[in-house]
């Protein structure tokens, strides 16, 4: 049997791209002034049959945008160990958590203290690129992360901070990190659980640091039997979220439980009214149960879950029961009320096809779809400006073009989401499935 992620746009490109002065139908909006950067896996080398999407090479991209133009697409493979010893390049210098680690990062691409990182959960050091994405090294943030850090910071909008979970599948914990704006580590809490379980993401609030705990646990056996992502769905296991007092660290975790399921990435996250967490996510009722190498998923939705901080079993209702994956919003309410969230839309291929945009208030759902050859990889919201209204920016995406076998990067107005693109930008080559990304203003 072949293996789905060699095939199609999941398949690798061989080689990395420079290319300048890129065609443009339409107008870029003279604000965008910066790099729209994207990361995924791209295996250098040949794998196995076991292997899988998440496992594979990291390869960044990047769209360089100022003064209405598309000045250049880059992309530049993440110099781990094995993309070094292929290419015949000099192994990548800098800190490592594990020495057993290759040092792949291949899941987010950030920017953070004025640099720039591709990061991985699960035991990979953050790498460092510069503004042309090529490698400089690995790091741990001046010698200030005592472990692994995460694919999934989440950027406090009023302090500047980065929280995240680190976990590792040789630790009989989780760990709490934050990142203070001078890029150095400034709290770490450690925290117990059993099974080794996967973490992918997590959340804040106002008051409160959220730590997933779902039952997709480390089974050596899959080590043993040669799979590259050597993770399983555990049905005797209880799914549960946590909440860490962010004023008090101290303090112990309060854990609560909710219906099985697995959960790689929350919308948002915001206390109400009454001090209840509410916690927007897309709810998976399980993953790596049967078929490892799923990839034509199509069970997943939107929910709201109501966590009572005085206790109590989590409330649990849909917001949207279209398959979907890839939460983004406006990153200025992260960990407060909002309004509107945007999904890509799993109604293609895998994960993979239009784009919806909710309205939280109303309940409605709205579908970009811009036919069967075309599918939009998760979209980034970039506000008009630091003063605009929620909604009032823009959404843009990389798009594979199945028609060329290349990729666009599409520029919409959040406001008129079914309208035209503001711009449509044009890349000479196919951008894979890919994971996540964020624009990095010049600024």
């Amino acid at each position: 049997m072949s293996n789905p992620f060699l095939t199609g746009n999941y398949g690798p490109v061989e080689d990395e791209t420079t290319a300048f002065d890129l065609p443009v139908e339409g107008r870029i909006p003279d604000e965008l002034a910066g790099r729209l950067l994207r990361i995924g896996p791209n295996p250098v080398r040949s794998p196995g049959e076991k292997h899988h999407w998440f496992s594979g090479n990291g390869l960044v991209h990047g769209v360089k945008l100022q003064g209405g133009k598309a000045l250049w697409y880059r992309s530049r493979f993440v110099r781990d160990d094995e993309v070094c010893d292929a290419r015949g390049w000099p192994r990548t210098q800098g800190p490592r958590f594990s020495p057993f680690s290759g040092g792949v990062a291949n899941t987010n691409v950030i920017s953070h203290a004025g640099r720039t990182f591709a990061i991985v959960e699960a035991g990979g050091n953050p790498v460092e690129l510069d503004e042309e994405l090529e490698t400089l090294g690995y790091s741990d943030f001046s010698g200030t992360l005592p472990g692994p850090f995460s694919a999934h910071p989440k950027r406090d909008p009023d302090t500047g901070e980065l929280h995240a979970t680190g976990y590792f599948p040789g630790w009989d914990h989780l760990q709490y990190v934050v990142v203070g704006t001078d890029g150095v580590v400034c709290r770490t809490v450690d925290i117990p659980v059993d099974g080794h379980p996967m973490i992918h993401d997590c959340g804040i609030t106002e008051n409160h640091f959220i730590v997933f705990d779902f039952p997709v646990l480390f089974d050596p056996k899959m080590v043993e039997q040669g799979y590259s992502l050597p993770y399983r769905w555990h049905a005797d296991r209880a799914a549960r979220v946590g909440l860490l007092r962010r004023d008090d660290v101290s303090s112990a975790v309060v854990w609560h439980e909710v219906e099985p399921c697995f959960v790689f990435h929350p919308m948002n996250a915001y206390e109400d009214d009454e001090g209840q967490v509410i916690l927007d996510v897309v709810r998976h009722p399980k993953l790596f149960d049967a078929e490892h190498l799923e990839v034509d998923q199509r069970d997943q939705t939107l929910e709201r879950w109501r966590i009572d901080t005085r206790g109590g079993r989590v409330s649990e209702d849909r917001l949207c029961d279209r398959p979907q994956e890839f939460p983004r919003h406006d990153e200025r309410r992260i960990g407060k009320p909002y309004r509107y969230g945007y999904c890509g839309s799993s109604d293609r291929e895998g994960l993979f096809g239009g784009l919806l945009k909710h309205d939280l208030n109303t309940g409605r759902a709205t579908h970009r779809d811009e036919g069967p050859s075309r599918s939009f990889q998760e979209a980034v919201f970039v506000p008009c400006s630091d003063e605009a209204d929620e909604d009032d920016g823009w959404l843009l995406a990389y798009v594979h073009d199945a028609g060329r076998n290349a990729a666009d990067v599409v520029i919409l107005h959040a406001q008129d989401f079914l309208g035209e693109p503001v711009a449509r930008i044009e890349l000479p080559t196919r951008v894979p499935w890919g994971f996540h990304g964020n624009w990095v203003p010049d600024t």
